[in-house]
């Protein structure tokens, strides 16, 4: 069993930024494909990025390309998601997510078998 823990949130001025982090326990296979969703008020929880664990491929949404970044430290089995020029509609819980299946990206949430219990980002405006 996979056990996911972000940290990192809170409340930012808009242009500021946030780091949030992702700590994995339990049996991470080095195939799997760590992602990060956010789901906003009101919305369905959507794409954000994702990243292969050994490859270091990434992925954004087009929302957040040039000002998210994701990466990862295998030695510390965590996933972190840098969040520059933050804007008041970023405002969401942020998930962190693992999925067993490394080799075809995905940024369905239907297709990632392990979730975070999510963590609050707000930016005022």
């Amino acid at each position: 069993q996979v056990q996911l823990v972000e940290s990192g949130g809170g409340l930012v001025q808009a242009g500021g930024s946030l780091r949030l982090s992702c700590a994995a326990s339990g049996k991470i296979f080095s195939s799997y494909t760590m992602g990060w969703f956010r789901q906003a008020p009101g919305k369905e929880r959507e794409f954000v990025a994702a990243v292969r664990w050994t490859e270091g491929d990434t992925a954004y949404a087009d929302s957040v390309k040039g000002r998210f970044t994701i990466s990862r430290d295998d030695a510390k089995n965590a996933v972190f998601l840098q969040l520059d020029t933050l804007k008041p509609e970023n405002k969401a819980v942020y998930y962190c997510a693992a999925r067993r299946d490394g080799w075809v990206w995905s940024d369905t949430v239907g297709d990632y078998d392990y979730w975070g219990q999510g963590i609050q980002v707000s930016v005022s405006s």
